[in-house]
């Protein structure tokens, strides 16, 4: 989580410094005419950067993943910048309108034109053109603003089905070119000549090359690999299937803990599944384990069969056991047991040399699943706890803390839903676990 802080409010703050700087000193008389085109500019700059950083993010770079320790955080901070444009906007819509609405209702008196002030550089044709398309751009980023307000919406309302999303957010890549455009006609002209407006034109040069990437496709394109479902196998009491891809020739290979975007119908595209097996050159398979917890993984299973072909997009994701300790604690809530059951095939195999315990958490096991489970565990040499729900209770930290006493010497690695994760991690770092050693897979697209 630190890097994705330190990630946003660094460009918040190092925007909104720029923009200062290149604003100071602030106009003698400040009326609410001054006050509203300094804070529609502020608002601007900070909405576009935000949303310029977030289509750079989408494009998936290596780099930014090794940053951000995972691409599930790129998608985190991806999240989080999508909001702070969205709030962003709204203001500097509120600020555009508000003193307009104010005129009309009689609350304000209508203000003065003024000139442009005296001592700028003359930048002649270029100036020019800028100035004529402001009515456009005007236009066009209002128009913009109130379809960026409905896709944003899609993405974070979670009852909307996936595959309506995944269908319209490639939309928001053309919203975006459009704010590109309302940004570079409105910011004051003499901006573009300070740092605040070299910084913005990189970011939105780099926003651009992103969203050209969504429009043609081409994200993810180079790391994607033709697969073909070799074997199915389902546990109905539990709602979950068993996948086994076999790969091409492209696939680099994984290591245990990663996950991959898997395209089983081009219509609902592609979903990231976590890896739930090592990697052998020799039969170049992998398998994933899917549970029905929402309306496509409910119908996954009656639509899949072997022989099926497959678009397999990775490897993705840093949550891979890589550590100093010599002692782990693993925590697999539900359907987050899958990185661990890649780890102990890993294991089996290869060794590893620390001591580990395994906690399930699940709300009850079915007894083929329980066996694979325990004997994959046995093979590795994790001690496994098996934690049903009704039978066993609940996790808590009190109640990790009590099973292993020595857990403040250990690195605890959590996979489960988020909420779950963060109260987990709250309560053990209060209780003297190092931020750092606690290492939680946080992976959702929405």
């Amino acid at each position: 989580m630190k890097p994705i802080r330190i990630t946003l409010w660094a460009l918040m703050l190092g925007l909104s410094v720029l923009w200062i700087a290149a604003n100071l000193p602030l106009p003698e008389t400040l009326t609410i005419f001054t006050i509203r085109h300094l804070l529609v500019q502020y608002s601007g700059v900070l909405g576009i950067g935000a949303m310029s950083v977030a289509m750079i993010l989408a494009v998936r770079s290596p780099k930014v993943e090794r940053w951000l320790n995972g691409l599930d955080k790129s998608y985190r901070l991806h999240k989080w910048l999508g909001m702070t444009a969205l709030v962003m906007s709204i203001f500097h819509w509120l600020w555009v309108n508000g003193p307009k609405w104010a005129v009309s209702w009689g609350l304000l008196e209508p203000r003065k034109r003024q000139h442009h002030k005296d001592g700028l550089p003359d930048l002649g044709a270029v100036q020019q053109f800028f100035n004529s398309q402001r009515e456009m751009a005007e236009m066009l980023g209002e128009w913009a603003f109130y379809v960026a307000v409905a896709l944003l919406a899609i993405a974070l309302i979670k009852r909307i089905p996936y595959r309506f999303f995944a269908a319209t957010h490639t939309l928001i890549a053309i919203v975006y070119l459009v704010l590109v455009f309302h940004a570079a006609v409105l910011m004051d002209f003499d901006a573009w000549t300070q740092p605040v407006g070299l910084v913005t034109a990189l970011l939105m040069a780099g926003g651009v090359v992103a969203a050209a990437f969504a429009l043609t496709r081409q994200i993810g394109r180079s790391r994607q690999v033709p697969g073909q479902i070799a074997a199915l196998r389902q546990f109905p009491s539990m709602k979950v299937t068993e996948i086994k891809v076999a790969m091409g020739k492209g696939w680099p290979g994984h290591e245990a803990g990663q996950f991959a975007f898997v395209t089983f119908d081009r219509k609902e595209g592609a979903h990231p599944f976590t890896i739930a097996s090592s990697w052998d050159p020799a039969t170049r398979s992998i398998t994933f384990i899917s549970k029905a917890l929402g309306d496509y993984t409910q119908r996954l299973p009656k639509a899949l069969a072997v022989n099926d072909g497959v678009t397999v997009e990775g490897p993705y994701g840093r949550f891979t056991f890589d550590d100093s300790k010599d002692r782990q604690i693993w925590i697999g809530a539900g359907i987050g047991i899958t990185p661990f059951i890649a780890r102990l095939k890993h294991m089996a195999a290869t060794g590893d040399g620390k001591r580990i315990d395994l906690i399930h958490t699940v709300p009850k096991i079915a007894p083929e699943p329980k066996a694979l489970l325990e004997a994959d565990a046995a093979a590795a040499g994790v001690k496994l706890h098996l934690m049903r729900d009704q039978e066993d209770g609940l996790l808590s930290g009190a109640r990790l803390r009590e099973m292993l006493p020595d857990w403040s010497k250990a690195s605890v690695w959590f996979c489960g839903p988020a909420a779950f994760g963060e109260v987990l991690r709250r309560d053990l770092i209060a209780h003297g676990l190092r931020p750092a050693d606690f290492h939680q897979e946080m992976f959702n697209l929405r």
